[in-house]
Order: C-alpha cells, then structure tokens, then sequence
C-alpha cells in the first residue's frame, strides 16, 4: 500500500526509543505532581504546579495518540495493545497523584484565584477551568475521597477494555455462501456493503445473521460487560451526590438535563415522517416487509464508485464557496500522512479524528470507495477542521472542545456536501433518488437512530437506578419497543436484531455519548440554513464557534452561535425537514 495513504507518525516520534524515552518521562512526573499535595496554598508552588500541569498535558497528549493509534492499526497486535497499556497505566498514576488538586483550589477560594489570575496572566487560560470547579463544587469531594475514587478510576473504565477485547482483538470473521454459491468473509467493516449489493432478501439475512451470529454466542458476555458499566456509573453517581445517572453525565458541562429529555421527546413523538420513509422504502423495493437491514438498500441504481483521490477531490470542491481560511484548513486536515486510509485485518472499525493539545488531528477511515465514503471523509475532516481552529485560536486548557459540541462541525460538511452533489447539473433522476435518500438517511440514523439510543440509555439507567436485574433479555425487550416506536418495525421478526444493543460501541466505551449526535445535527442543520439564508455573517459565526473551542459551556456556545437548545423549537426543524424530504422522495418515485 502507497505510504502516502497510511498515518505518518514521525511527527509524534521518529524512532521508538523516543516514544520510551517521553514515556519514562511522563512517569517521573506522577511524583513531581504528587509532591505539591498540600502545597498550592503558597504562590510559588501554584504557579509550578499550573507550568507543570501544561508539560505533563502536552506530553501525555502526544504518548497517547502515538500509541493508540498504532494499535488501532491492529488490535490483534499485543506489542501495539501493551504500548496503549502502558501509557494509560501512568494516566491512572497521574489521577491517583494528583487528585488533591481540585480539593485544594476549591478550599482556596474563588476571590484569591481571581487575583493570582490577574497577577500572572501567564495562567489565564485556566480561569474557565476554575470556573466549572467552582460551578460543581457540590460534587466535588474532601482530598481523602478524591484519592479514594481515584484508586478505583481504571476499574471505571473497564467496561470499555473488555468490549474491546471481545469485539475487536478476539473477533474472528465469519464466512457465507449466498445464493449463487459464492462465498464471502463477513467481518464488521464490510458486512453494509456487501449487503447494499446484494438483491435477494435471503442473502441479505443470511449476511446480517453471518455478523450478528458472533454476538449471539456472546450475549451473556455482552450484558455482564454493560452491566459492569452502568454498575461504575452508579457508584460514582452515589458517590459525588447526582440524582441520576444522567445528571451525573451531563452536569459537569452544565447541559440541562431537559435538554436531553427535549430531544427524545421530539424524536420518539414525532417519527411520523421516520416512518413514512420506511413505507416509502418498502412499496419503491417491492418488499413485503422492510427489515431494518434493508435501509441499507439503494433506492436509486446509482452504483457511484469513487477513488479516494476523487472524493477528496468532491469534497474540496464542495467548500469552494467558503472562504480561502476555511478551505485552507481543510485541505490541512486531509494532507497525506494524517489520514490513514483503507481497511485492513485488524484495524478498527469506523472513523475518527483525534489530536489537538499540541497534536495534530489524525483521522483514521476504512474508505471502501462508496459515495458514502466520500461523506465520511468529509465528516471527520469537519473534526479536524474544528481542531485546527480551536488549536489556532485557543490556549491550550480552553482548547478541547467538548462532546457535545463536535459532531456540529462534521455535520455541517455532510449538508454541504449533499447540497453540492444535488445541484450538480449532471445529476439524473436516478442520482437525484439516491442523494434524497442519502439525505434521509442521515437524518434517520443520526437525528433518529442515536435519540433512539440515548432514550435506551436513559431507561436502563433508570433500571440500573431501582436496582432491577439487568440480563440480555430485559436489554433487548426495551431495544424491541423502542424500534417499534421510532421506526414502526417489529424487530422480533428479525431473531438476532434485538442484541443491536451489542453492536452499539459507544453504549460500552462512551456512555451517554450518543444524544450529541443528535443535538449536533439539530445544531448544525440550523446553523448551515442560516449560512445559506443570510451568507457571510452567519458563516462568521459558525466560525467563532469552532474558534470558541472549550473556552465556555457548550450550551452557550451554540446559543451564541444562533441556536437555542433549550427550546423543544431547534429539535423540531429536523422532523419538518424530513417530512419535506420524503415528500420530494415520493414525487421522484411516483409513490402516492
């Protein structure tokens, strides 16, 4: 494979000997933190601390991309795996070492900070972080409970590590023979496009139950691993004084808990349009039932196949109406070395961008030259845009901008580049099909799909809350319910669908995570309409907003931007949109 498609990493480390080098580094630090416990009442140690609280987040910054993302490049891989382990190991050690630190700036005060701020404005950048310490000071607990959680902060995450090692080192693909006695390699990278190709509705089942199959055999596992989670959830909810496992996620970035409850309320109560779509599959298909595998399914006979040069290319074309700085950045993002392209046994599945904190953002694809590929490259490449620009204009602690503020970026690209593809003059009828339903589709999996998701985190927390039992049995029937509500599909019908809650990453490693992609595309639906109905001063505020970074609470930031989630009013437009979409659909397709 040409190297110009793979992760160049020299520009973390050249050599191995570095990385350890930086790595024994990093470890000689947990004692130097460690040593101003008790200390930061006197001037001189805070401002040692605060230098070497920057040092220490810079380098773990840089071990940390390095080392996950060479292991990403191949979970099989126990060099890559133990290099991971290592670092985070010492992470660990650094939340032990320093879980003083809060405690002793809160029993400061907030008057004296303020002031030391003013006297070394060399600190500044850490007013924000001061700021929310202060703000969820409730929940913050005595040096001696803080040392106690943080004892116990790497079995926090353990619910992630084991679905990890479950799902992606010890996963082994399976093998189907379909129809015309072909036999194909299911894995979890391709199991959607071989079913997008395939016309015979018992092939497609039979591929979909090639993958499911795995988690079957495992859906003991799975449910034990997802309890460990919500059980670590609890207990640090408990701990720090929440009123729900929800609060306890949201509370640290100040998002009202009626925003969350905002978003599944539209979302399950107003499917009408969802379901609508999903008949209008069914009848253009000729299908006497649309599975839930079926959405994969392309409406349209456009077999669109791009390189990879060609859909970068699409994308850059597409921003040419923005301004030289934002497609300067853009191309930034994507230069060769920082994508790491093709799929290959071993690596994980997905994409992502990751960096900032003195990193490059990195995105890593498994691009299979699908039109949809194209839109994924230019979703994480808003990622990295929206990195480039906090980076560039913000400190280093008001860099990292939250959750629930970075799906707006990638989205926005995915509008626009939809918009760009539909105004083509070459588009034929066929093309204009297949983009309509690209466009429903999107909405569909990440306004829908991911409310759907949040709202069965919300119920089993609830359940994990009242101290129900918690098996794959009781994890499913909700899954059952809610498709039925959201997508009027009887996924029973389908035996394996129901542990769709196995395939659902995020449920394991991120929790509560899914519902920001569904603010984020309300968010950035919004803000790209105001883009194109009021030009370049909506555009400039879309921009402050990725210049804004982490430098205050998400929720203000999008209000600043021009979008108000705490009015049910910026969840609705979705559903309209929809309703608008199939209509024009339909038309396309002659379906009364």
């Amino acid at each position: 494979m040409d190297k110009k498609y793979c992760w160049d990493f020299s520009f973390l480390y050249e050599k191995e000997e570095d990385f350890e080098k930086d790595l024994q580094t990093l470890s000689s630090y947990v004692q130097k933190m460690a040593s101003y416990q008790g200390k930061l009442h006197e001037e001189k140690s805070l401002t040692e601390y605060l230098r070497l609280n920057k040092e220490v987040e810079v380098l773990l910054n840089r071990l940390y991309s390095y080392a996950s993302g060479l292991a990403d490049l191949d979970r099989r891989s126990v060099e890559r795996n133990t290099r991971e382990a290592k670092v985070e190991a010492i992470l660990h050690e650094l939340v032990r070492a320093t879980s003083f630190d809060t405690p002793e700036y809160l029993s400061l005060g907030k008057e004296k900070l303020d002031a030391f701020l003013t006297k070394y404005p060399e600190f500044r950048e850490y007013d924000f972080t001061f700021q929310k310490m202060f703000d969820s000071q409730e929940h913050i607990l005595s040096k001696e409970a803080e040392n106690l959680l943080a004892n116990y902060s790497p079995l926090m995450g353990v619910g992630g590590d084991l679905y990890s090692k479950l799902t992606v080192s010890d996963y082994t693909p399976s093998k189907v023979t379909l129809s015309d006695g072909k036999e194909v390699e299911v894995t979890t990278a391709n199991w959607t496009t071989l079913i997008k190709d395939l016309s015979l509705p018992e092939d497609r089942k039979k591929v979909f139950e090639a993958l499911y199959s795995y988690y079957d055999e495992r859906k003991n596992t799975y449910a034990a691993i997802l309890k460990a989670g919500l059980d670590a959830q609890l207990a640090n909810m408990r701990a720090r004084g929440y009123h729900s496992i929800l609060e306890s996620h949201l509370e640290k970035n100040k998002i009202p808990t009626s925003v969350y409850e905002s978003l599944i309320d539209v979302a399950h109560h107003q499917s009408a349009p969802l379901k609508e779509y999903y008949e209008v599959r069914r009848k253009a298909l000729g299908l006497a039932k649309h599975r839930s595998y079926d959405r994969f399914l392309s409406l349209g006979k456009t077999e669109k196949k791009l390189t990879y040069e060609e859909a970068k290319d699409l994308f850059y074309d597409s921003i040419k109406r923005f301004d030289e700085d934002f497609q300067k950045k853009a191309h930034e993002a994507t230069k060769y070395g920082m994508v790491d392209v093709y799929p290959s046994l071993g690596k994980r599945s997905g994409a992502y961008s990751s960096g900032g904190g003195g990193v490059f953002p990195h995105i890593l694809l498994n691009f299979q030259g699908s039109l949809e590929d194209a839109f994924t490259l230019a979703h994480e490449a808003g990622h990295s845009t929206h990195t480039l620009y906090s980076m560039e204009s913000q400190p280093l602690m008001k860099e990292h901008y939250t959750i629930f503020v970075a799906e707006i970026a990638s989205t926005f690209n995915e509008h626009n580049l939809l918009d760009y593809l539909l105004k083509s003059d070459s588009l034929s009828k066929e093309d204009k099909i297949a983009l309509l339903q690209k466009e429903c589709d999107e909405i569909a999996s990440t306004f829908y799909r991911q409310s759907l998701f949040a709202e069965y985190e919300l119920l089993i927390s609830h359940l994990e809350e009242k101290g129900e039992p918690i098996h794959y049995q009781v994890l499913s029937d909700i899954m059952i319910s809610l498709y039925k509500d959201y997508y009027g599909i009887d996924i029973k019908e389908e035996r394996l669908k129901p542990l769709v809650w196995c395939y659902i990453p995020h449920l394991f490693y991120t929790p509560f995570y899914v519902y920001q992609y569904a603010t984020s595309f309300a968010t950035s639906l919004a803000l790209y309409q105001k883009v194109n109905q009021e030009g370049e001063e909506a555009f400039l505020s879309y921009k402050n907003l990725l210049k804004a970074g982490g430098s205050q609470y998400p929720v203000l930031e999008v209000k600043e931007a021009g979008v108000d989630l705490t009015k049910k009013e910026a969840f609705e437009a979705v559903p309209k949109r929809l309703a608008y979409l199939v209509k024009e659909l339909k038309n396309l397709l002659g379906i009364e």
